[in-house]
């Protein structure tokens, strides 16, 4: 029906110049030319250059300290120690390590009766807590079956005082794994005849405390100790050339009573004037 009221669908047409048409097509088509471009370039940089996980912070290092070393020791071989028969003996110990009027014994009830004493302690892990703050675990022998392991808090103060930082802790020894077999390591055996020599030779006059006849085998400079108590080389088992040229030894050894060892030595050898000559033994005595 139609009639004045009703209005049909009406079409209008807009004319546009073809010159920007075409602009507008182009510049479409750039932008979808930029996208991809800016993918491929992506997906080639991660390709080449994957990212990485942050690098773990690597774990504070436990910088020697002598003095804390000793302190902490101390400490543990007066802690551990005890007498029923003296009960103030343990508190008077202590009196260079603790505040006798307020906690004299470091918190340690004794026993009443029987007696406790440390026949030897030495630190077997150390730790950091913090700038000046040491964490020792010192081994304790007390003549019992097993074992004590005593975690130890030292603190060196800034006027660089030691102090404990807290009460002690019983803890458990450090982890270890069971050696399975000993093989005297190195990447080949020696080859070489005249190292051969040299070497075994070395170490019969080394463990038999010849300094005279070791010392012909001795580079210049070259300082060794050899063993207060003389071994005698029964047999040379082994021996091996590491990657840095030093040598490995493993022989059978007995002292004066019989008792027989098996021990392997680090040895290093230098070449000088078309002979083989020992640097080191072991260990370096300076050092």
């Amino acid at each position: 029906m139609s009639g004045p009221d009703r209005a049909g669908p009406r079409v209008r047409l807009e004319t546009r110049a073809f010159w920007r048409v075409r602009a507008s097509a182009s510049v479409t088509r750039w932008v979808l030319y930029a996208t991809a471009a800016v993918g491929i370039i992506a997906t080639a940089r991660l390709a080449i250059a994957p990212p990485r996980p942050p690098a773990a912070r690597p774990a504070p290092v436990a910088v020697p300290d002598t003095g804390a070393e000793g302190f902490a020791t101390l400490f543990a071989r007066r802690y551990m120690t005890w007498s029923a028969a003296s009960p103030t003996a343990h508190a008077d110990g202590l009196t260079a390590f603790v505040n006798a009027a307020t906690d004299p014994d470091l918190g340690l009830g004794q026993p009443a009766r029987g007696s406790q004493r440390v026949v030897w302690a030495g630190i077997v892990q150390a730790g950091i807590g913090g700038p000046g703050d040491h964490l020792y675990t010192v081994a304790l022998d007390t003549g019992a079956a097993v074992l004590t392991y005593l975690s130890v808090d030292v603190v060196r103060a800034a006027d660089g005082a030691l102090r404990l930082g807290r009460y002690p802790a019983l803890v458990g020894p450090p982890a270890t794994t069971p050696a399975t077999a000993l093989d005297g390591g190195g990447v080949g055996a020696v080859s070489d005849p005249s190292l051969s020599a040299v070497v075994g030779r070395g170490l019969r006059n080394y463990l038999a405390g010849s300094r005279a006849n070791l010392a012909a085998d001795l580079s210049p400079g070259t300082v060794v100790s050899p063993p207060p108590e003389a071994l005698e080389v029964d047999q040379i088992e082994q021996l091996r050339v590491e990657r840095d040229g030093d040598v490995l030894a493993t022989l059978v050894a007995h002292d004066a009573d019989g008792t027989s060892f098996t021990l392997t030595y680090e040895l290093d050898v230098v070449r000088s004037a078309g002979r083989w000559l020992i640097a080191a033994i072991q260990t370096d005595p300076r050092t």
